[in-house]
């Protein structure tokens, strides 16, 4: 009588965190949003952490997070968000909300060619960004 092997032990996975949860992006706006970006040169989209990271030519310029796209602002270009009344990016609702993306506004995710505007209002200010850190 052959001798049954005992059944495989699959390490039990961890629950995903709040922070997962809220970050998590849909594979459906992944998509999209990507699709959109498209017309911009050299986006490149990363995993992090739940979300996706946008980089065009190494420069970090936009987040897709909780099926939401938030691009990098600052003080040159923060008055057009605020002003299309979005909201800023805010990873932990315990702690305040980040200033540097804000929510891109549906009307500008749907319009292509306005999103690429955005986005490279949000490459350069990433580039000012990365200019006054060195």
């Amino acid at each position: 009588m052959a001798r049954q092997k005992p059944p495989i032990r699959r390490p039990e996975r961890k629950p995903a965190t709040e922070f997962g949860r809220r970050v998590r992006v849909s594979e459906g706006f992944r998509t999209f949003a990507l699709d959109q970006l498209s017309r911009t040169r050299g986006v490149l989209a990363r995993n992090m952490f739940g979300g996706v990271g946008l980089y065009a030519d190494d420069v970090f310029f936009g987040i897709l997070a909780g099926d939401t796209l938030y691009l990098k602002c600052d003080d040159r270009t923060r008055e057009r968000f605020v002003r299309a009344g979005s909201r800023p990016f805010t990873p932990d609702p315990h702690r305040p909300a980040s200033t540097k993306y804000y929510e891109v506004p549906l009307a500008v995710l749907e319009d292509a060619d306005e999103l690429g505007r955005w986005v490279g209002d949000a490459v350069a200010a990433a580039g000012r960004s990365q200019k006054r850190k060195r």
